[in-house]
């Protein structure tokens, strides 16, 4: 399964970034083996639609699942039409590493 986790920066160890679509990272992170393939947000900077635009990043590169600190309304509702499951209430305390064995503890 392939996880989503917006970032600080480009590591497995970096702190998960609170804000979706304005995150400088999103980390796709490969559940089985924890391969990883950072993107830097393109939507960081967008004046408006920067959490669907961080979403169509995250699907275009086949993520099944989101986890972040909070999704704004429109990024929600770019992940519901996408199919992506989106968890909120990541802490910024933790790494990309751990949210994803967090998450996968579940």
């Amino acid at each position: 399964m392939k996880i989503c986790v917006s970032a600080m920066d480009g590591s497995l160890d970096a702190k998960v970034s609170e804000r979706f679509g304005r995150a400088p990272y999103l980390i796709i992170v490969e559940s089985g083996d924890m391969n990883f393939l950072p993107l830097v947000n393109a939507a960081e900077s967008m004046q408006g639609g920067a959490g669907p635009e961080a979403v169509r990043q995250a699907a275009a590169n086949g993520a099944q699942v989101v986890l972040t600190g909070e999704l704004g309304p429109n990024a929600r509702t770019a992940l519901d039409a996408a199919g992506i499951k989106g968890v909120t209430g990541v802490s910024g305390d933790k790494t990309v590493r751990q949210a994803v064995e967090d998450y996968l503890k579940r």
